[in-house]
């Protein structure tokens, strides 16, 4: 009788909104996650940070995210600039776009045409830079319109993921489905919020799979940085730290 392989329980942990205007932060959030135990994770790459910061094919940075892609850091196109640019017609878009994120869903609006464009610019700048295919592609503040999923499907993106879940564009299969663990530190309320979530992730049992999301603002506050450090820490114990496509693997696994 044969048996079927069991898979472990994972921990998907990913440092956000990596650019050169985040270098620093980046630094630190990857030193934190390396003392918490976690040196299998994913960078969510942005190429060109609010207008402000872009990668350059021949720059520093840019040997920088190739080292980490060749260490076996996974790599995710991250938007283009993060910055929403659009005037949203629904008034369901302009309250996620208000209170959801500080104007950074920059996907939440655009059309599929203009989505499509910008993720291709973005995936061919950034595989051009490490070798390697994308992971994935996930939304800024994780929010993505209409345009974005058609855009996705369109050029066959295989990972995406919000705060809910995790799935693959092209075929629309939900692989995980629980929210992602992520900290807040835009207004003092976020924060208290965010920190108390942490702490209960401390002690209750926890899903197969947990994602956790580290942004380059977390390192501002040391309450933040404390809490991420031993939330890591403690999850990485009962659970593998692992790249998506290791999760991937294992669902085809179980399949």
């Amino acid at each position: 009788m044969t048996r079927s392989r069991q898979t472990p329980r994972r921990l998907l942990a990913s440092i956000h909104d990596v650019s050169p205007r985040h270098e620093a932060a980046v630094d630190r959030l990857l030193e934190e996650l390396a003392l918490a135990g976690v040196t299998r994770l994913a960078m969510l790459v942005v190429p060109d940070f609010w207008r402000e910061a872009e990668i350059r094919p021949s720059s520093p940075f840019a040997a920088r995210l190739r080292r980490w892609s060749e260490g076996g850091i996974e790599m995710f196109l991250h938007g283009y600039s993060h910055r929403d640019e659009t005037e949203h017609a629904s008034w369901q878009d302009r309250v996620k776009a208000s209170q959801m994120t500080a104007g950074e869903g920059e996907f939440l609006g655009l059309d599929a045409d203009e989505a499509e464009l910008r993720i291709r610019a973005g995936r061919r700048l950034l595989e051009d830079i490490t070798g390697q295919p994308i992971a994935g592609f996930i939304a800024p503040a994780w929010l993505y319109g209409a345009g974005t999923h058609s855009a996705m499907k369109t050029l066959g993106i295989p990972l995406a993921e919000d705060h809910m879940r995790v799935w693959d564009p092209a075929g629309g299969r939900v692989l995980v489905n629980t929210p992602v663990l992520t900290w807040a530190t835009r207004t003092r309320a976020r924060m208290l919020s965010s920190l108390a979530v942490a702490s209960v992730a401390r002690v209750i049992p926890l899903p197969k799979i947990v994602r956790i999301g580290v942004h380059p603002g977390d390192v501002t506050v040391p309450a933040t940085l404390s809490s991420i450090r031993r939330t890591v820490g403690k999850i990485a114990r009962t659970h593998v730290p692992s790249h998506y496509r290791d999760m991937v693997g294992d669902l085809a696994c179980a399949s």
